[in-house]
């Protein structure tokens, strides 16, 4: 009979294991996100033995790749030693330069820990049939696409009682999966199944034998099997805790994988069980000393790691020192882009091209927590980061340039919106005759020549404007006059945001006569992964309803005048308006341009010509890395990028965010003219306006994370794409409408980046380092909210980013709670300096790095 406190033990340890797994977002607002978030409580190293021993995942680069850039230069003698010294346990274990060559030639030595299914699955004819382990993960996957998929099937089984539930009745039905597995009277088996999730999880941990010190660590090894749904089922917990809800769905997940433990004891004899039960029991009781053996070995791979970033951090530094200070310009425009690494060349050519355009870095949902709702439509959707929950409710509002009767304005509203939903529903019944049975290929011959004029547009795409989603069934002449508004708040309270936006993005005292909100969004066609290349601070969303719902906000009579109420003066003859940067052509779009003044339409006229010319320089920069022409006439390397975003088969439309290596807050003067080359998320940010650090704890608090979410993503994908990122491309299914994909027919739902996003065929385009956050503030302000908020604290100490503070000429990393040299001019010198040495300044680190070798 069970205790209550080994049931408590019980509970513990399952809640332990769950908490353990990082969400994943659908592909329709597909965010990035660090898969290791939930374990940034530990050191990046000791998470790195944990997953090698637990789940078989590769957290730090390859070692051959790290030999790789050893021998091209790209990590040189200098940053190696830097290495040698920033790691504290390398001094202490006493590495050399000649042990971490020599354990380039060799991958470490690690052993996983095995699971009940891996040891019961020893069979003499294991070879020729699919390992029980993938078997599992493919029923068990292929159940919960069935389950959780809401949008794809026409059909789909009543699932009300749970997904525990749900995965025993599919499995009694299933009668392939016992050939699979090399068990044909598996079914058999089946009345061994626990008729509950509580009943699995009390089961496997009772019958299995192990001290419970490790039973959290053998759980989340089962739920590494399944990493992907574990993933979505905790997305669905993360949503559910915004909304301050519970939700069981990983827990029910990780039941159904406990439970296949029952079946397959059943199916094998009493000397087989009782071979795996001390197989496992031996293996799992050196648990903590195979943990702490890989911890040991991965010590030499922390040290490439950080040898590798010093490589970039020294070619940063140089930049930053040599900056030349601009004085401020006449200023015509102001640009707020969003803080995107691809914002970066476009600021730079933006400002070359009119340098009275002062550009402006800001969180691409430019602080309007929103949910959108499309007008006739009840397709809500989140438009802000994944860290929050949203505030705001905005739909389109019908509205005409000049005066308009609101009665007049409001009888339309009602009629544009029956006009959409009439096409919505056609649109649904064309698209419904394709999904019945049979219908695959009727439907082609019924469609006839129309169909053939689609699939023509994909043989020989052309140069088309950007698609326009959010417009989808609404009649042409209306397209123009829906707007989203922020509507049902107070003008109280509109000005109340509307002053905390200015505040954040710097802008009280001085306006130009206009400014403009630049969002971002991405172009491309037959890509179930395209939201990963929107705006993450938008919800995998373009930045297009934050941009113009803010910029309509800030033009309205009454908000002006409260923001003159609360000392904001915002000049008369000053407008906002909003804009799209399209980042796979370099375009940038206006919105809402009838609604301007002649003086400011006339501006704009102006900027467009700035904005051709930056795009040009942009396209050119980047055709190279696309295999284009950067040579080619302005007119035919832009055409050529908008075919490529038309392309159906194209699997590279841009690289997104591939190189992302670091984030700078700090006045744009700190970078303003610096070839950043498109690796730089930048924030704008004066301290001298933030008195009390109210700002700078927000930027910590929530860009900073949004950032080090993109940067663990790409660096995961890179790392391990096998098992953290989502694949090929030219094999993904998706599943559910907008679950994730599968790559192939089965498996795991992926998680991450797919390899054409990370590699060109040749070599990978994405380097994998760990975030440098470069901060222009007093080291005291940087401090408080480091120790103000757990979650930052754990990834400043645990080696998850590096933190960087400017002040002055002085340039300083943080590191084991003090503040340390961000460079050393002799490695013979380094040591443990204390809190009061004196930091490098950024003009010894500029001559170092110009220095002859």
């Amino acid at each position: 009979m069970e205790t209550t406190m080994e049931t408590t033990a019980v509970e513990a340890a399952c809640a332990q294991a769950c908490r353990a797994i990082a969400p994943s977002w659908p592909l329709d607002r597909a965010i990035a996100v660090n898969p290791h978030w939930s374990r940034i409580e530990m050191p990046v190293r000791r998470v790195a033995a944990r997953m090698a021993v637990l789940g078989g995942i590769q957290v730090f680069p390859p070692r051959a790749r790290q030999r790789q850039a050893w021998q091209e230069g790209r990590i040189g003698e200098e940053d190696l030693a830097g290495a040698l010294e920033q790691v504290a346990e390398a001094r202490v274990a006493g590495l050399t330069r000649a042990l971490c060559l020599d354990a380039l030639d060799s991958p470490p030595p690690l052993a996983q820990l095995p699971l009940l299914i891996d040891v019961l699955d020893d069979a003499p004819q294991r070879e020729a049939r699919l390992s029980w382990r993938q078997a599992i993960t493919h029923q068990v996957s292929q159940a919960c696409a069935a389950y959780f998929d809401e949008h794809q099937a026409d059909w789909r089984p009543g699932h009300a009682q749970g997904l525990y539930a749900f995965w025993r009745q599919t499995l009694q039905h299933d009668h392939g999966i016992g050939v699979l597995m090399g068990l044909p009277a598996l079914g058999r088996a089946l009345d061994a199944l626990p008729a509950t999730r509580q009943e699995a999880e009390h089961w496997v941990l009772q019958r299995l034998g192990l001290p419970s010190e490790v039973w959290a660590d053998y759980l989340e090894a089962v739920l590494l099997t399944v990493n992907g749904w574990a993933s979505w089922c905790a997305y669905l917990g993360w949503q559910a805790g915004l909304q301050r809800r519970q939700d069981e769905h990983l827990r029910e997940l990780l039941a159904v994988r406990l439970a296949w433990g029952a079946i397959l004891l059943e199916s094998r004899d009493d000397a087989a069980a009782h071979r795996a039960f001390g197989a496992v029991q031996r293996a799992w009781s050196q648990a903590p000393t195979l943990l702490a053996q890989a911890e040991e070995a991965l010590l030499v791979d922390e040290v490439w790691q950080t040898a590798l970033e010093i490589g970039y951090q020294r070619g940063l530094a140089g930049k930053l020192a040599g900056a030349v200070a601009h004085a401020a310009p006449d200023l015509e425009v102001q640009a707020a882009f969003c803080i995107d690494v691809r914002s970066e060349p476009m600021r730079r050519a933006l400002e070359s091209a009119w340098p009275a355009v002062q550009t402006i870095g800001f969180a691409g949902f430019f602080g309007v927590p929103l949910a959108y709702t499309p007008l006739g439509t009840s397709a809500t959707r989140p438009q802000l980061p994944g860290l929050l929950a949203p505030a705001l409710e905005i739909t389109d509002q019908v509205l005409h340039a000049g005066p308009t009767q609101d009665g007049r304005e409001a009888g339309l509203q009602s009629a544009v919106a029956q006009a959409r939903q009439a096409r919505l529903g056609v649109s649904s019944q064309w698209s419904a005759a394709t999904r019945w049975p049979g219908a695959a290929f009727s439907f082609v011959e019924a469609a006839g020549l129309g169909y053939l004029g689609k699939l023509g547009r994909w043989l020989a795409p052309a140069s088309d404007d950007r698609p326009r989603d959010d417009q989808h069934g609404l009649p042409a002449r209306y397209r123009a006059v829906c707007r989203p508004l922020i509507d049902g708040l107070s003008v109280d309270d509109k000005v109340s945001l509307a002053a905390r936006v200015l505040h954040a993005m710097g802008l009280e005292r001085r306006f130009a006569p206009l400014v403009v909100l630049v969002g971002h969004g991405s172009q491309s066609r037959n890509n179930a992964h395209a939201a990963a290349l929107d705006c993450g601070a938008c919800c995998g969303q373009t930045g297009e309803v934050n941009a113009r719902s803010l910029a309509l906000l800030l033009n309205e009579s009454p908000v002006r005048a409260g923001l003159h109420a609360k000392g904001i003066l915002v000049p008369e003859d000053t407008r906002f308006v909003a804009a799209l940067h399209n980042t796979t052509t370099d375009e940038i779009e206006g919105f809402d341009l009838d609604l301007l003044p002649a003086a400011a339409r006339a501006r704009w006229t102006r900027l467009e010509k700035a904005f051709d010319q930056a795009g040009d320089q942009v396209r050119r920069e980047r055709a190279p890395t696309l295999g284009l022409d950067p040579r080619a006439d302005a007119p035919r390397l832009r055409d050529t990028l908008r075919r490529r975003a038309s392309d159906g088969a194209q699997t590279r439309p841009e690289w997104g965010l591939a190189g992302n290596a670091a984030f700078l807050i700090a006045p744009r003067a700190r970078s303003r003219g610096l070839d950043l080359e498109g690796r730089c998320f930048l924030h704008d940010y004066d301290a001298g306006q933030d008195p009390d650090g109210s700002v700078l704890e927000l930027l910590m608090t929530a860009p900073m994370l949004v950032t080090h979410w993109i940067n663990w993503q790409y660096h995961a994908s890179t790392c391990d794409p096998a098992r953290l990122g989502s694949g090929n491309k030219l094999l993904h299914n998706v599943v559910g409408g907008t679950l994730g994909v599968f790559e192939g027919n089965g498996g795991d739902l992926r998680i991450g980046l797919s390899q054409q996003s990370l590699h060109d065929g040749e070599r990978w385009v994405h380097e994998p380092l760990r975030l440098t956050v470069v901060i222009e503030a007093p080291r005291q302000a940087i401090e408080r909210v480091v120790h103000g908020h757990e979650a930052v604290r754990r990834l400043v100490e645990n080696g998850w980013l590096h933190l960087w503070c400017l002040e002055g000429e002085e340039m300083q990393r943080y590191a084991g709670g003090v503040w340390r040299e961000a460079f050393d001019t002799r490695a013979s010198q380094v040591g443990s300096p204390s809190p009061g040495s004196t930091p490098t300044g950024l003009s010894t680190i500029a001559n170092a790095l110009t220095m002859p070798a």
